[in-house]
């Protein structure tokens, strides 16, 4: 490739963000691309895990702080942003590194994906339905297909497959091959893989490492700003469960836990959608993913 592109990918504590700063840094033309549906949002930091200042100072770093954490924000948006910024790391000849961990961001943007339309209407009155069990429910009766293919706690996507059938008349998963289709392509996609209890362990750490950096205050200062949290910004990791303890409805300690809990279950579903795609090169990380991972991905950018 003239203006060469690869994808870091992984679950949820992987050290695939490592993994892109150390490449990026061995390289004075790495600039990396945020594929992650919440680093989105402005003031979304901690728990995020959302680069740092000192790294965005030191490597040029795209798709993050795009939104104010009261609006919505959609695959095609992300998709649109991300294409701008890959255009503007190929004009100035540089190497784009794409750090993934949302899969239908990434397939959105490195499959050129073609979205449904919107139905703002639509989903507003959906969104308003407070029960996600019944709209899981009423997404298996209208597209079967879909609802196969969609977490029934995956709000987020729920909502959207729904707009999509009821704004159209058709069904969400006639739109294309979609995520099922694996093209050829040339942007080299090399995955992390931990043992699950490794995996776990190292969320655990994470996620107490975040409670103990001050995310129960960033979640506080978040809910106070103008126009709060967009509903999709308030069921991001940690938020949604530390809402709870700032209304007074949970304790810290139990919200910790099902943040731990929610987390895992959240890095299976991942890597669940990552092993569909053939095409990514996987590396079996048992302890250090810089250091395991660098040779890699030093072969497809030498």
């Amino acid at each position: 490739m003239k203006f060469p592109q690869l994808v870091i990918l992984g679950p949820t504590a992987s050290g695939k963000s490592d993994v892109g700063m150390a490449v990026a840094t061995l390289r004075d033309d790495a600039e990396i691309v945020a594929v992650d549906a919440m680093q989105v949002y402005r003031g979304m930091d901690i728990g995020t895990a959302k680069p740092t200042a000192h790294d965005q100072a030191m490597v040029r770093h795209h798709c993050i702080d795009l939104v104010e954490p009261s609006d919505a924000f959609t695959v095609a948006e992300f998709q649109t942003a991300a294409r701008i910024s890959l255009g503007e790391i190929a004009e100035r000849k540089h190497t784009a590194v794409l750090v993934a961990g949302t899969g239908l961001y990434l397939t959105a943007v490195i499959d050129n994906l073609t979205l449904p339309g919107e139905w703002p209407l639509v989903r507003a009155e959906l969104e308003r339905e407070p029960d996600a069990v019944l709209l899981f429910d009423r997404l298996v009766v209208l597209d079967p297909v879909a609802a196969a293919k969609i977490e029934p706690s995956n709000e987020r996507r729920v909502v959207r497959a729904l707009e999509v059938c009821l704004g159209s008349g058709r069904p969400f998963s006639s739109f294309g091959p979609g995520t099922a289709a694996y093209p050829p392509i040339d942007t080299p996609q090399i995955g992390l893989r931990w043992g699950r209890e490794q995996l776990a362990g190292r969320i655990e750490q994470r996620v107490r490492s975040m409670l103990l950096h001050g995310l129960l205050n960033e979640v506080e200062c978040l809910l106070r700003s103008p126009g709060g949290l967009s509903r999709n910004a308030r069921q991001a990791l940690g938020y949604k469960e530390l809402i709870g303890v700032v209304e007074g409805h949970d304790s810290l300690e139990q919200a910790t836990a099902e943040i731990i809990v929610r987390t895992r279950q959240f890095a299976v579903r991942q890597e669940r959608w990552f092993r569909r795609d053939p095409r990514i090169r996987w590396v079996d990380i048992t302890a250090d993913p810089v250091a395991e991972v660098l040779p890699v991905v030093q072969e497809y950018l030498s």
